[in-house]
């Protein structure tokens, strides 16, 4: 997790990709084998409540993900991990997890992430679509409307050339934004 310097990476798949929240001196893109990015864990707190989830991202086992590193500087890791241990690990659905990364420009490092913890009630599996646009419709808790990180994601996403046929899917049977109503 640390480099000789005692600055970190850590790895972003969803907001934090848009919304890092703590201080950085290098965003690159990269690349995580062994997981992928996937609308698989209910939120019960960010997006959602227990009586209405919403459904935000996880790091599931298998496959490959693009996503953005970001590298912290030694004066600034602890407090990073700090922030970052209570953004992702509020329910204790996220495990804190070091991974090797390939940066675009070819480094390899090692990262810091969250990985969805497949034993935790809120692990929502692989859902049908229908399923998946219905609880994202209905998504709103403390960091706002899931429907509003949905199109964030998707739209750094795009920017970032990297294509996801889930939020994609979404993307397209999603009213806009004054016609997003609980279902």
């Amino acid at each position: 997790m640390t480099a000789d310097r005692g600055e970190i990476w850590v790895f972003g798949y969803g907001s934090l990709m848009w919304n890092p929240g703590f201080p950085h001196v290098e965003r690159m893109t990269a690349t995580l084998h062994g997981f992928h990015r996937s609308l698989c864990v209910y939120s019960h707190v960010h997006r959602g409540t227990p009586d209405r989830p919403g459904l935000v991202l996880g790091l599931d086992r298998g496959g490959a993900c693009r996503g953005v590193a970001f590298r912290v500087p030694a004066a600034e890791a602890e407090g990073a991990l700090s922030y970052l241990r209570a953004r992702e690990q509020v329910t204790s659905v996220y495990l804190e997890t070091q991974v090797g990364l390939r940066l675009v420009d070819g480094r390899r490092v090692t990262a810091v992430t969250y990985t969805v913890d497949r034993a935790h009630q809120q692990y929502a599996r692989r859902l049908p679509q229908p399923e998946l646009l219905r609880l994202v419709r209905q998504g709103f808790g403390v960091s706002g409307r899931n429907p509003d990180y949905i199109r964030a994601t998707h739209a750094h996403l795009v920017e970032l050339g990297i294509k996801d046929p889930t939020l994609d899917w979404l993307m397209l049977h999603m009213p806009d934004q004054a016609g997003d109503q609980a279902v």
